[in-house]
Order: C-alpha cells, then sequence, then structure tokens
C-alpha cells in the first residue's frame, strides 16, 4: 500500500528560528514512517540558504527536496511560515507557526489560519492571541459587513529540544566555544536577535538589558561578573558586529562610572553543537532575557537543560515551560507597542511586556551573591524541560494530532486470482 504524500513547505533550508523549527518538525514526521514525505524550500527573509548542506547531521533532508509547482494535490500539505502566507494546496492543509509575541495579531494572520484545516503553535500564549484577535470587516462604503475571527482549530505543538545535543558534557569536550578571551569566572548570557526599536523598546529588550548590567554593577569592588552577548541584528556579518559594539559603546557612555562591568559580544553562526559548548562553559553561569514576548523562546528551553539559573520576564511563550517556583521569573506590566519597534507584524493597537525595574538588578545582584541557592531549584527546571519538552515528547504529540486526520484513499495493488488453463490434446 502506498504512504499518503505529505509536503512540506518550509525555510528548513535556512540559518533562521524557523528554520530550526521546521527541520525538527520535518525530522519527527519522517521518523513516523507513516508518509511518503516531500520537501518544498522556502526563503526566510535575508537569511542564508544551504544550512542543510553545510550541516552534516541535515543533509539526509535535501533528497526529500521536490520541485516547488506541484503537478497534483498532495494528501496532506504543511507550510511552516507565518499565517498570512498560508494556502490550501492539499487535500487537508495544516500550518505552522510560532504565533506573535505581543496581545494581538492582523487581521491577515487570522484570515491565513482560517483557509487552513488546523494550524499548529508553539505555545499557549500564541493560542490565545489568535484566539482573542477580532477584526470588524467593512465593505467599500464603510458599513460593518462581518467580523473577522477565529474559525478553525489550533493545536499548541511546542518546540522541543533535542537531548542529544543539549546535555551536560564534560569541560574536556569544550573544544571551540572556550571563552578564553573572557577573564571572568561568572558571566551571564543571552542569546538573540538585536531588533529595531528606541531604547527599552526592542523586542527582545537588549538595551535596557545592558544598560541595567552596567547600573547594577558599576562602581563594584572586587570581582564583578560579566554579561555575555550571543547576538546579531538578524544577520551574520562584519557591518552586523560592528553595529553592536556601537550600540553596547553608545549605552556604556550613559552610565556614570568609570569602574564598569566587561560586556562581550559572540557574533556569528553557531552549529547546535557549539552552542550547547558555549552553555555548559564553565565560566557561564546564567542566562537573562528580559524579553517583551516570544512566540517560544527556544534557548531559554535549551539552556534550562544546563541546570543552571534562568532569569527572564514571566509573560509570554517561554511561561509554558519555564517555571516561576523553578527560575526567576520577573514581573511587570503589559504597555503599547512602541512605534520604533512595529513592522509588518507587530501592530501599533498591541500591547507586550514591560519588565518591572527594580527586579533586574536585585535578580541579577541575588544570584551573583546566593549561586548555590539558585541551582537548586534550577536543577528542578532542568528535570521539569528534559521530561516534558524533549524533542521525543514533541514527536509523539506531533504523532497525536496526526492522527487526527481523515483517512486518504489509496492505490494497492491489484492481485488477481490465478485460473489453470485446460490441456488441449495435440491433434
Amino acid at each position: 500500500m502506498n504512504k499518503p504524500v505529505f509536503v512540506i513547505s518550509s525555510p528548513f533550508d535556512t540559518y533562521s528560528g524557523y528554520g530550526a523549527r521546521a527541520r525538527d518538525v520535518i525530522k519527527s514526521i519522517i521518523s513516523l514512517d507513516k508518509y511518503d514525505v516531500k520537501l518544498i524550500s522556502q526563503r526566510w527573509g535575508n537569511c542564508a540558504f544551504n544550512f542543510c548542506t553545510d550541516n552534516n547531521e541535515w543533509e539526509y533532508l535535501n533528497q526529500y527536496k521536490i520541485p516547488s509547482k506541484l503537478t497534483a494535490k498532495p494528501d496532506v500539505f504543511m507550510q511552516i511560515t507565518i499565517p498570512n502566507e498560508f494556502q490550501p494546496i492539499g487535500k487537508y492543509n495544516i500550518g505552522v507557526t510560532a504565533g506573535i509575541e505581543s496581545t494581538l495579531c492582523k487581521a491577515e494572520w487570522i484570515q491565513g489560519v482560517n483557509r487552513m484545516d488546523t494550524t499548529w503553535v508553539s505555545s499557549t500564549h500564541a493560542k490565545k492571541v489568535f484566539e482573542i484577535s477580532r477584526f470588524t470587516q467593512n465593505d467599500n462604503q464603510g458599513n460593518k459587513v462581518g467580523e473577522i475571527k477565529l474559525e478553525k482549530p489550533v493545536e499548541v505543538v511546542f518546540e522541543g529540544a533535542n537531548l542529544d545535543i543539549y546535555k551536560t558534557i564534560p569541560k574536556s569536550e569544550i573544544k571551540t566555544i572556550t571563552l578564553d578571551e573572557v577573564k571572568e569566572s561568572f558571566c551571564y548570557l543571552f542569546v538573540g536577535h538585536w531588533m529595531q526599536g528606541e531604547f527599552g523598546h526592542d523586542r527582545k529588550n537588549v538595551s535596557l538589558m545592558v544598560k541595567a548590567f552596567y547600573e547594577t554593577f558599576k562602581n563594584v569592588k572586587g570581582q564583578k561578573p560579566a554579561l555575555i552577548l550571543k547576538a546579531s541584528t538578524g544577520t551574520s556579518s562584519y557591518v552586523s558586529r560592528e553595529d553592536l559594539l556601537d550600540r553596547i559603546k553608545q549605552i556604556r557612555n550613559t552610565v556614570n562610572s568609570s569602574n564598569l562591568p566587561n560586556v562581550y559580544l559572540l557574533n556569528g553562526e553557531f552549529s547546535d553543537g557549539e552552542m550547547n559548548e558555549l552553555y555548559q562553559n564553565p565560566k557561564v553561569k546564567s542566562m537573562i532575557s528580559l524579553t517583551k514576548g516570544e512566540g517560544f523562546g527556544r534557548p531559554l528551553l535549551e539552556f534550562s537543560l544546563t541546570g543552571k539559573p534562568i532569569i527572564a520576564s514571566n509573560w509570554s511563550g517561554h511561561t509554558d515551560f519555564l517555571k516561576a517556583n523553578m527560575s526567576v521569573m520577573l514581573g511587570g506590566q503589559l504597555e503599547n507597542v512602541h512605534p520604533s519597534a512595529v513592522n509588518n507584524w507587530l501592530i501599533k493597537e498591541s500591547q507586550w511586556f514591560k519588565v518591572n525595574d527594580g527586579e533586574i538588578g536585585r535578580s541579577l545582584k541575588d544570584v551573583f551573591k546566593k549561586y548555590k541557592q539558585y541551582l537548586v531549584k534550577s536543577k528542578q527546571q532542568k528535570q521539569f524541560s528534559k521530561t516534558k519538552f524533549s524533542f521525543e515528547a514533541m514527536t509523539n504529540l506531533i504523532s497525536t494530532q496526526l492522527d487526527k486526520l481523515p483517512n486518504f484513499a489509496q492505490q494497492v495493488e491489484l492481485n488477481l486470482p490465478k485460473f489453470e488453463l485446460p490441456k488441449l490434446k495435440k491433434i
């Protein structure tokens, strides 16, 4: 019996967060061995291509590639991208998206989700946003003719961490990301893009984090911690690196002290193995994120598997796996998305999280001074993440979701009965 044809259109061959999500979903579906999987490669902004060729672990996905123009309607069509791009091409159609990081998505996103039979999102936060987003639909004269709202099912399918990669390793196995240039033995780590937005209004809130770190540990006598930024502006290049260094310098110059802690920048593409080396490095003691909103927050999940403390905003996607009794979750309140951060996806009518300023410095100091006490809870967080949010757990969830699909009529080999012909006498 032939397997149902399952076509997946995604940026799986790009160096991007969506690329990583796509590869994991594809790997899970292939491992189920229930479908004839075919892959269509998409662009993802200006992100570089050829990830699979450059990384041996993923090179096997190239054999599943097909041209983007389909000659027949597949049984299942999956599109991993932002919802306004969703197109129902198959007999059954699944959209996969991280969702939005604020409290409201665009009307075009709801319309995109409604075009698919079902949509998978990465977090409870993303699902809730789709459920509550509603828009009035008017005709050309401005008269209300309807309402745009969610009409199709949305399911939470989290982004599982690969425990074969993100795991404890001895110091002797840290060979690439050694941090030899970092003189401090206690470092906070941030991982993510430093995006558009005025000071305190970029989505990852990197500018405020750098400022708060300088202010918290300025004029401290004796040993100071350091802050390591594994960051980019969306691309890895000399121009990007110089831009980030200039941003750090500008913030440093606003702090009234000549006795400041060090902030280091790591810039460039790292493999999963190299990221694990960074997380496991004994100089890296804690991860920090003052993010205004996450669709999921993969680096936070992956770092939680180190058993080291995490300081993070207590709002949006990552709160599915980061728990207040196991990690340092910072309070705050919602505020309007600043005009400088508004783009094609983040709309001005939406809100996101603003961390309480006073909690940032207190938490940084407390983790630094009472580190061993925080390790007790962070080891519990490690076990929770490992048990509930692994790649294997994600694959099991994907299997359960795909079991809900309708049965597809399949071609079967026609086996005709064999008849013995009578033997004729020779004349």
